[in-house]
């Protein structure tokens, strides 16, 4: 789940460089922190959040094949 994030959030931002996902374990879930470059911070949001409603998504549909829990957070 997370490099499928990483290469998404890589691909959409101009300073792929400083990308950064972390993944905190829970007993129950995961929560993987997404951290990129404060310029790129719209980009990964999108107009009125489509594109991390998007992401989050993908990462539940890829999370629940796999029989897991997995939400997305964005740091700034």
């Amino acid at each position: 789940m997370k490099d499928l994030i990483e290469y998404i959030a890589t691909s959409l931002v101009d300073h792929p460089e400083q990308v950064r996902v972390t993944a905190v374990e829970g007993e129950q879930s995961t929560v993987l922190e997404l951290k990129v470059a404060k310029e790129d911070l719209g980009k990964v949001i999108g107009k009125q959040g489509r594109t991390v409603k998007a992401l989050r998504a993908i990462l539940a549909a890829a999370s629940s094949r796999a029989g897991k829990q997995t939400t997305l957070e964005i740091l700034e």
